[in-house]
């Protein structure tokens, strides 16, 4: 499957190929971060790895419990979720720190990991870490 979706099969089939999608990324990803985090990383890369995966494990148990076909629909949701924490977060920053483009690099980051993941590139870069945070 491995990114390819087949649109031609329906919404509701999509969306579960969508789904399906995103359980098999989550699970290599936590994966990955379960197996760095014993490895050189301390103090705040530690923290925000750790951070991220409390989260994106949040996000998998969620629709996991999550009746079958609700499943989609609160994966759509979440983005929604995380992001108004993430500007919550951001407005309380100094504005010296440039906290929106910090938001936004992290958020690209995260949607070129997704597809980057599809195209079987391996996971021994950064991930979640804008760097250069303090300009």
């Amino acid at each position: 499957m491995c990114g390819d979706v087949d649109e031609e099969e329906g919404p509701r089939a999509l969306e579960e190929q969508l789904y399906a999608r995103f359980l098999l990324h989550a699970r290599a990803l936590l994966t990955w971060q379960e197996t760095s985090a014993r490895e050189q990383r301390v103090g705040l890369s530690l923290y925000m790895d750790k951070l991220f995966s409390d989260a994106l494990s949040r996000s998998v148990r969620d629709g996991e419990q999550a009746e079958a076909g609700q499943r989609p629909e609160r994966l759509a949701a979440q983005p929604l979720v995380f992001a108004r924490l993430a500007g919550f977060l951001a407005g309380h920053l100094s504005p010296s720190e440039d906290p929106l483009r910090q938001v936004i690099e992290a958020l690209m980051l995260g949607y070129g990991e997704a597809e980057a993941m599809d195209h079987g590139h391996d996971h021994e870069h950064d991930h979640g870490h804008v760097h250069d945070h303090h300009h």
